[in-house]
């Protein structure tokens, strides 16, 4: 009975030792792959993401939000005017050249109101220049090696059944944790992305303010969130990099290292969700939007 006995030990024990090592290298893959799915969709540009979506917002903008920037638009350059006229001693000092400079001023916002979606377009491939450089050279020292796996299974296979049962039970808890970031990662990205649209769609009307200084600060603090917005794919892609160097790091020297490695990966994971959601709100910090 004693070989039967030990032929069940090492069925079981390489039954575990599979599922470990499935789980883990699900894992590592996931992370070189979040590192790369992030990088691209964060780097592309609101008409590049999708065509369709883009052609619909810019047509919606174009043929309904834009008329209405325009009487936006009249009614500010016309309290503009008339705070320049009584703005000399309340029309007893009355200089001709402000209306050159009214003109001028009116020249500029509507040449910039007309120019809106290119100027907006402008702001999101500056930002997807600095997080494509960004990510060529995060690309090249966030993977996780396929040593670390093979060191693994080596440990592995000196273990008891009972050590190897409750690793894989932990492993595959922190498995099902990858699986659930993959999920906050695709409502964060793409949630940003459609922020984006909306933010597009009503560029017009805050553009339609800049030509005055009491009521421009709507224009101000939209062109301030575009930026944070924009600049957003570049904290995302800083805090998934962040996370696969910290994930690579992780240490299988020994038995209680593997089982410390386990709880340090979901440590890191949770770190991980809870960076990515602060991303908006620390980027609208930096950009003082509001």
């Amino acid at each position: 009975m004693g070989w039967l006995t030990d032929w069940i030990t090492d069925w079981l024990r390489g039954l575990l030792v599979s599922g470990i090592m499935g789980n883990f290298s699900g894992l590592f893959t996931d992370v070189n792959n979040q590192v790369k799915e992030v990088a691209t969709q964060v780097g592309t540009s609101p008409a590049a993401w999708n065509a369709g979506v883009f052609a619909l917002i810019k047509q919606i903008s174009e043929t309904v939000v834009l008329p209405v920037a325009g009487i936006v638009l009249t009614f500010v350059m016309c309290y503009e005017l008339i705070g320049m006229i009584i703005e000399k001693n309340n029309l007893h000092d009355l200089d001709t050249w402000i209306f050159f400079k009214w003109f001028f001023k009116t020249f500029i916002t509507v040449l910039s109101l007309s120019n809106t979606f290119n100027i907006v377009l402008g702001v999101f491939d500056l930002a997807q220049s600095v997080v494509n450089d960004a990510a060529g050279v995060i690309g090249s020292t966030a993977g996780i090696p396929s040593s670390i796996l093979a060191d693994l299974e080596t440990k592995l296979q000196s273990m008891d059944l009972g050590p190897l049962l409750g690793l894989w039970l932990q492993s595959f808890v922190v498995r099902l944790t990858a699986v659930a970031l993959n999920i906050v990662i695709f409502v964060i990205v793409y949630g940003r992305m459609i922020e984006i649209y909306l933010l597009t769609s009503l560029a017009p009307i805050p553009f339609a303010t800049m030509g005055n200084r009491e009521i421009g600060h709507m224009g101000q603090n939209y062109f301030k969130s575009l930026l944070a917005v924009a600049f957003q794919g570049f904290l995302i892609l800083i805090c998934i990099a962040i996370y696969a160097v910290l994930v690579k790091s992780i240490s299988t020297a020994g038995t209680a290292d593997i089982i410390g490695a386990v709880w340090r990966v979901m440590g890191y994971t949770v770190l991980l969700c809870f960076t990515l959601f602060k991303t908006g709100t620390l980027s609208k910090s930096i950009f003082g939007a509001h």
